[in-house]
């Protein structure tokens, strides 16, 4: 150890300090990394983020196929028929589970549900649509719906909602 006046520091025979990875001298701004490799990186993190919504994505669609397919046959059927209808009309729309009722989602917010008569022990099924449904008219209007059974002009009906539900 030398000290030196003019720097008002010690001189080292040695470098004090260790050798610094080179991940730490890119992170801390002392080198610039790679723009290619830079790129490729930023690629398969976004490839390997991709994967895993379509896994959570086809993991959601049978849970709420699980779902259907384990209610009381009127209320199956029923829930098939509004199953195929929203998917066909609004096939952009997210399926999952809400609350263990089958819902269709946009924008990670439910727009509608199938509530089946067996899970409350009710007298009818009900098809719901929730805030982010654009269903507005007026002051005042539905946001749910009793479901017996669905004929044509009921598909047409539910079908026309759902469209104007999404937007």
């Amino acid at each position: 150890w030398l000290y030196c006046r003019p720097c008002h520091g010690f001189l080292f025979d040695e470098d004090p300090k260790p050798a610094v990875p080179l991940r730490d001298q890119v992170s801390a701004g002392r080198m610039r990394p790679d723009p290619k490799q830079q790129a490729r990186e930023e690629e398969a993190a976004a490839e390997a983020k991709r994967a895993k919504a379509k896994a959570s994505a086809d993991e959601d669609l049978k849970a709420c196929l699980d779902k259907i397919a384990g209610m009381a046959p009127e209320d199956k059927a029923l829930a098939e028929r509004v199953h195929e209808i929203v998917t066909t009309t609004a096939p952009d729309l997210y399926v999952r589970t809400w609350y263990g009722m089958p819902a269709y989602a946009k924008d990670g917010k439910v727009v509608c549900f199938f509530q089946d008569a067996g899970k409350f022990k009710v007298r009818y099924a009900t098809l719901g649509f929730q805030d982010p449904a654009a269903l507005d008219e007026g002051t005042f209007w539905p946001t749910s719906y009793a479901l017996t059974a669905i004929d044509d002009d009921v598909a047409a009906k539910i079908a026309e909602l759902v469209k104007r539900a999404v937007g």
